[in-house]
C-alpha cells in the first residue's frame, strides 16, 4: 500500500471523527433547549458512517478498502421528555411542553470514544510517517 493510500485513509478517518465530535457538541449545546410541541423539539443527531469498499474513491485516490465516508446525519429515535409546566410561555393547551431527548452523559461517553478514535487514526499518520522517514535514512546510507 502506498504512503498516499495510508494518508487518504487515515484521513478519513480523521474526518469521519470530526463529524461526530461536531454532532456530539451541537448536541450538548441543545440539551437543555424546550419546545412548544413534540415535533419540533430538538432531537439528538448522529453520524452514520459506511466502509469505502474496493473502487470507491476519497479525493483523487482509488481502491481505498478500508477507508471510512459519512454517509449522512440522522436524528436519533428516542422519544422527547415531555414536561408539565402550565405557567411556560412555551406550554402547548395541556400545559405540557418538551424537552430535548439528549441525554448528557451519553454525550460525553460518544465524545471521549470519539475523540480516542481521533487520536488512532493521527497516530497510524504518524506511524507511516515515521516508518517513512526511517525507509529514507537508510536510503541514504
Amino acid at each position: 500500500m502506498s504512503f498516499e493510500k495510508i494518508m487518504a485513509i487515515g484521513g478519513s478517518g480523521l474526518n469521519a471523527q470530526l463529524v461526530r465530535m461536531n454532532a456530539t457538541a451541537s448536541n450538548l449545546a441543545n440539551a437543555g433547549v424546550i419546545s412548544g410541541t413534540e415535533e419540533t423539539a430538538f432531537r439528538a443527531q448522529r453520524p452514520v458512517f459506511s466502509t469505502l469498499l474496493t473502487g470507491e474513491t476519497v479525493g483523487e485516490f482509488s481502491d481505498l478498502q478500508g477507508g471510512v465516508r459519512v454517509d449522512r446525519i440522522v436524528n436519533d429515535t428516542k422519544p422527547v421528555e415531555k414536561i408539565f409546566e402550565p405557567g411556560n410561555a412555551l406550554a402547548d393547551a395541556d400545559g405540557y411542553v418538551y424537552s430535548s431527548n439528549v441525554k448528557e452523559i451519553e454525550e460525553l461517553i460518544d465524545m471521549l470514544d470519539a475523540s480516542r478514535a481521533y487520536q488512532n487514526n493521527i497516530e497510524v499518520i504518524a506511524s507511516a510517517k515515521d516508518l517513512l522517514s526511517k525507509t529514507l535514512d537508510l536510503i541514504k546510507v
